[in-house]
Formats: structure tokens, sequence, C-alpha cells
């Protein structure tokens, strides 16, 4: 085994003296539907700083095809919580859920109000049914493209708010602590360098990290930041073991993946193995709605069992122009790659979608670091247990989005004393060991963690992966490099070590985090949520019950 390389503080070299200053009362860092909304609700009282490391529509908000789950009558509202409760396999916490979902009608109310414009049918939003629902209650956009709907309001939003300053290309390379108090953030911008962002709160909404794996619909903006650059400065991470797939994103070789909302199945689309027999009602009674997780391991068998590098979600019995006006997205992108959904059966495959841990927050969104706060996919408040809930994702965000701005806001009111900037600084001394291609570490950590971490895992080759991540920290963690691929290669490397080492963790299986050698759920053992932390230089863990799940 590899020894464990001991996580530094701060990835760059700074010093006070020495780079611009820039002071506001909140920074938000990420440009995602969590951040967007926390820094449009902080802003209505106090001066707010969004940075994002690309443009604005670069995020998996915008790639977000399914809807917004949001319970309309009150009588939905237990079942939304049921549903969600029950996806979450016993990992999730109650008042979380129950909050959630009772400020969701709220949330869909302040998009209506900032211009997004939902999908109706007779005047009455059409509402769409998906896997785990036992209801209708999906609000889509422009048929398929609801999260790009979603983001567009929001942006427009922010960037019509006077006392919002709007920083994109702002690559976050950590944050400033002292003493357990987050002060603000080292950055990097191409045309004006290192600068440092002081504020008197701050929020983390740097969403997830798909593309910690070879195969993932997420955008190339989601390696993780956020959740390395916390653990780094001292905060606790919790669930990360629960990585979510997508059971049907598209399969062409040698092309990108591309979602393939579940909002088709929900629809009536059928999943079909190559001798296109349907399989879905052998592994569940919901067939292809289930459960995510359900759905990804079944197609995976099924692939398994054929030698085959993919399924087909079929379509042809659906009404043609229903499914173009409803899907029109998808519709041209499988056009793009010669499928014509009339008649052709689109080849699907699993692919990581959405990252369940995060910093672990309380409902208010505060983490262990004295003004620090998260919200979204790069937090963890309990909303999501083992498994999400579909459509869940872009409500979580729009919810704990607004009580984290308002919250950062209220501190920041309570706090009269004027920001000042602190003489600190980072120095990291040369490093003799030799360094390592990046390009090469980050294309090999994505395919052993395909392999390895993915939709199936074991003890050994858990095991392994963090024994070749070790070896490969020590030649690129010991190192200071200049530019984001650098800096994204560190942060991947930290992030999949805290996957890798829970999944260890955890010897049972439940939602999302299936051990072929665990097969079996353990209440007795494991109904409780797993939490990593540094300790010194290295990595320590505990947990906590869920009793009121």
């Amino acid at each position: 085994m590899t020894e464990p390389y001991d996580t530094r503080r701060y990835l760059t070299t700074f010093d006070a003296h020495r780079v611009p200053h820039i002071l506001t009362d909140v920074l938000v860092i990420g440009g995602g539907v969590a951040g967007l909304r926390a820094a449009i609700e902080a802003a209505s009282s106090v001066d707010v700083i969004l940075a994002a490391k690309d443009t604005l529509t670069e995020s998996s908000t915008d790639r977000a095809q399914g809807g917004i789950a949001i319970s309309l009558q009150t009588a939905d509202g237990q079942a939304h919580i049921d549903d969600t409760m029950r996806v979450a396999c016993g990992l999730a916490d109650r008042a979380a859920v129950e909050l959630m979902v009772r400020e969701s009608a709220a949330c869909l109310r302040d998009l209506q109000e900032y211009g997004a414009d939902f999908d109706c049918h007779e005047g009455e939003l059409a509402l769409a049914r998906e896997g785990g629902h036992t209801a209708s209650r999906v609000v889509h956009a422009m048929g398929d493209a609801t999260g790009r709907e979603i983001a567009r309001a929001l942006i427009e939003r922010a960037r019509a708010t006077e006392s919002l300053r709007l920083y994109d290309h702002c690559f976050v390379i950590d944050l400033i602590t002292v003493e357990n108090r987050c002060l603000g953030a080292v950055t990097y911008h191409p045309k004006y360098g290192h600068q440092l962002i002081w504020a008197k709160q701050i929020v983390l909404a740097t969403g997830g990290c798909g593309c910690l794996y070879r195969e993932t619909t997420n955008p190339n903006v989601a390696t993780g930041d956020g959740h390395a650059m916390a653990y780094r400065a001292g905060a606790k991470l919790c669930d990360m073991e629960m990585v979510q797939f997508h059971p049907t994103t598209l399969y062409i070789a040698g092309a990108s993946r591309a979602l393939i909302s579940e909002a088709v199945r929900g629809e009536g689309g059928k999943l079909v193995n190559r001798d296109g027999e349907r399989f879905m009602t052998r592994y569940h009674p919901d067939a292809e709605l289930a459960p995510r997780d359900v759905v990804s391991r079944a197609i995976i068998a099924e692939m398994s069992s054929a030698r085959a590098t993919n399924v087909y979600l079929d379509v042809r019995h659906l009404p043609g122009e229903t499914f173009r006006q409803r899907f029109p997205h998808i519709t041209k992108l499988c056009s793009d790659f010669s499928i014509d959904v009339t008649r052709d059966p689109i080849p699907i495959r699993p692919a990581a979608h959405y990252m369940i841990g995060g910093v672990k927050t309380d409902l208010a969104g505060r983490t262990n670091v004295e003004n620090l706060f998260a919200c979204g996919e790069a937090a963890s408040v309990g909303v999501h247990g083992a498994n999400r809930l579909a459509s869940n994702s872009l409500l979580e965000g729009m919810v704990f989005g607004r009580i984290v701005g308002r919250a950062g806001a209220d501190a920041v009111r309570e706090d009269p004393a004027p920001l000042r900037p602190m003489r600190t600084q980072s120095v990291i001394a040369p490093s003799a060991r030799t360094e390592l291609d990046l390009a090469d570490i980050r294309n090999s950590l994505r395919s052993i963690a395909w392999r390895n971490v993915g939709i199936e895992r074991n003890g050994e080759r858990l095991a392994e992966t963090i024994d070749i991540i070790n070896f490969w920290g020590h030649y690129a963690m010991d190192k200071v490099f200049d530019g984001r691929f650098a800096w994204e290669a560190q942060n991947m490397l930290t992030v999949m070590r805290l996957v890798a080492t829970a999944a260890g963790l955890r010897t049972e299986s439940r939602g999302v985090h299936y051990r072929t050698d665990f097969p079996e759920l353990d209440d007795a053992a494991w109904r409780c949520r797993l939490v990593l932390f540094r300790a010194g230089g290295g990595l320590a863990h505990e947990t906590f019950p869920c009793e009121n799940s």
C-alpha cells in the first residue's frame, strides 16, 4: 500500500501584500441554480459578488432536461415527502425534506416572477411523472429544456440586480480561513491574475463532480472544486459515497455522453436489450419508473450478460409528432447522429450524473466553519439520503439557495464591524519529486473511477483505487501549478480519494452505493450518515444516526 499523501492547506502560493484585494458583504462561489438564487436573495439587502469559473451558462443547471418537482396542491405535499423519503433508502433527514417540499410552490412563484416560462396544457401547468414519483408533479419548460429556461431567468434577474456583481471566468482556488473562520477566497482570473476576495459571509454553491468519471452527463466545469476546497479548509463532508448515475445517456462510441431525460420513460419509453426484449419488468414492479439506482444496475446487468456496450430506449410506439413537441432537444440530438426516434431505438447506457454527497450543513446551510455556507449539489443538507428522487435537484437548489442567501445577508447585517483584509500568505516549498503528466492523471483517474468506484463496487477494488490515488498524490499534490486545468486535477484527486474512502467504509449496499461483496442492506450497522474531515494532514471519519428518517 502506498502511504497517504499529506493534504496541503492551500493549492497556491500567495501574499496579501502582493495581490489585488476586493471587498464585499457576501461572496457566492458558483453560478448554477443554487448560487444564482442565493446571490439574488442576498443582494436584496447587502452587496454580493458571484464568482463563476466559466460563463454563467456553463453549468449542470443549464443542461437539466426533465424539470423541477413541485407540490402545487397541499394534498400532494405529503406524497412528495413520502416519495423522497422512500427513494432515499433510510438516510434522508425528514425535517430537510419537509422544508424543501413545503417551500416548493413559493420557489416556482419566484421563477415565474423572474420571467421563467413553463409549459402549460389547457391553461394549467403541464405536469409530468418521473421515476420514483407516485404522482405527476414535475413542471417543465420548452419540453425538455427546463434547466436552460430556469438558468436564463435567474441570470437575467441577477444581471438586473444593482448590488450584485457577476465575475465570470473567475476560478476560486481556495477559501481563506483563520482559526476555523472563513474570511474570503483566493481567486485567479486569466486577465487579472491572482486576487483575494474578502467577505463577511461566503456561500459555496459550486455544483457537483461528474467529471471524476469517464462517463458523465455533466459539463466540463463539474470537477468537484467546492468539495475539495471545503475539505482543505476544514469543513466536514457527508455522504461522499453516494454518487448517482443516470440510467439513460445517449451512447455513441467516440462522442460525449448526452442526457436522455427520465421524462422520456415517464411518457412511456421502454428499455429493451439488443434482442428487443423489454427487461425492466424482471427487475422491479415499477419497471422503467423504478428509482434510478435500480434502473442503472439493471442496465449494467443486461449489458454484462449480453457482453454489449449498451441497451436501448424504445419510443417507436409513441406518437411521433407528440414526442417531437414534448422532447425537441432530444429529438434533434438523436437526429444529429442519424437516429430517427420514430423508427430507431435510442442506444443508451448509464453515466455519472449527480453528487449526493457534499459539505455537511444544517437547515440554514451553515457548515462547521464559521461564516461558510453551502447549498445545492455542493452541499449535503440531507434531502437525498442514499438516492435522489428525480427532479428534486433543481428544487433543492432553489429552496436552499434562497434560504442560504437570506441567512448570509442576515448575518452581515448583524455584524456592523467594517470588513478589513488580513495580513496572510501561503508559502509552499518547492518539491523535489518528479512531475507527472496531469492530462494523463486526469484521464487515468476518470477511467479507474468508472471501473472501481462506479455503479458496482467492492472492497478490493476500492482499496486499489485509494492506493493508486495516493501514489499520484505524492507527485501531483506537492506541486504549485498555475492554471485551471492543473488546479482541477488536484481537486479531482482529492475528491475521488474522499469518494473511494467513504465507499470503502460503508460495508453494505444502500441506494446508489452498491457493494458486490456486501450486497445487502445493513440497518443495524449503517442506518447512519458518514462524515469525512481533515485531521492534521490526514483523513478522519465519524458517523451520526438518521433518527428522523
